[in-house]
């Protein structure tokens, strides 16, 4: 069942807005500082923009039905777009480490002013709050995109605690700026190799986890009376739409018309409690491994 995608809409769009707002507001006080540092930033928070309107886009997509080109619907769009957000989030963190590594070399300082304070401090606490409602809506709708789309914004924050943290120190230590540059820059590759792990792991199909196949073998033990000997278990996640596939043995003479009532029984047991179309091929109890 393909779920209502108004949070998606929702933080993507609400992110397109704000972000766009900050991107003025940053850009303009690292016009009027001469910060490079600021100004790269703000442009930082601009591509945030770019990443909400892969969400909006992403949610449009998945939400499309079933047809007959795509007979398992379109939720992998969510998986991709959570890796478009992924590597859009390396080439920042590789942006960073450019710049950082060019400072270091050219031992350049920062200088910043009451203009750069402000504009910075409002970025941390509104790109936070962003993050917080991205990672909420993420829960909420059961959506990947979103959450990836949270800690982009969490990254515009930690740049910008950076950014400040040079403000304070940057008149002891000249380098301060550049090196607390490479370490969020880490963190940020961290974040996104995260994300396309999960989100490429759900492509090409996954073991079920422990606790998953526990439930069903309880759910099988009340609907079957006797030993299922359940294995072989796949799941193929599609977003809003997971395909299960097992094998289950059955005494040698049990008869064919009886197999297809008990399978078809547990299946529809599982679509009920779990949501899960699955398809349970029968073995003979005898049969060798």
């Amino acid at each position: 069942m393909i779920p209502d995608n108004k949070y998606a809409y929702r933080e993507g769009w609400l992110s397109i807005v704000v972000n766009t707002l900050l991107f003025g507001l940053k850009y303009w006080a690292g016009i009027v500082t001469g910060s490079v540092a600021i100004i790269a930033d703000a442009w930082h928070t601009l591509s945030d923009s770019l990443t909400s309107i892969v969400v909006v886009a992403g949610a449009k997509i998945s939400s499309r039905p079933a047809d007959k080109e795509h007979p398992f619907g379109h939720g992998r769009a969510e998986f991709i777009s959570s890796i478009i957000i992924a590597v859009l989030l390396a080439v920042v963190a590789g942006n960073f480490v450019i710049e950082a590594v060019n400072k270091i070399k050219n031992h350049d300082s920062v200088t910043y002013g009451l203009p750069a304070i402000i504009a910075t401090i409002v970025s941390i606490v509104v790109k936070e709050l962003l993050a917080q409602y991205a990672f909420f809506a993420g829960r909420k709708s059961g959506m990947q995109t979103l959450t990836a789309d949270g800690w982009h914004h969490r990254s515009d924050a930690v740049s910008s605690i950076i950014i400040l943290a040079g403000i304070a120190l940057g008149s002891i230590f000249w380098w301060i700026d550049a090196v607390l540059g490479i370490i969020v820059s880490l963190i940020i590759f961290y974040a996104a190799y995260g994300i396309i792990r999960e989100a490429s792991s759900k492509i090409f199909g996954e073991e079920p986890s422990d606790d998953l196949i526990r439930k069903i073998e309880l759910l099988v033990e009340k609907q079957y009376h006797g030993d299922p000997c359940l294995h072989h278990f796949h799941l193929h996640d599609y977003g809003y739409h997971s395909e299960l596939t097992l094998h289950m043995r059955f005494p040698d003479e049990t008869p064919l018309k009886d197999v297809h009532a008990i399978l078809h029984q547990i299946e529809k047991a599982i679509k009920n409690e779990f949501g899960i179309e699955t398809t349970i091929h029968p073995e003979p109890l005898t049969e060798k491994h």
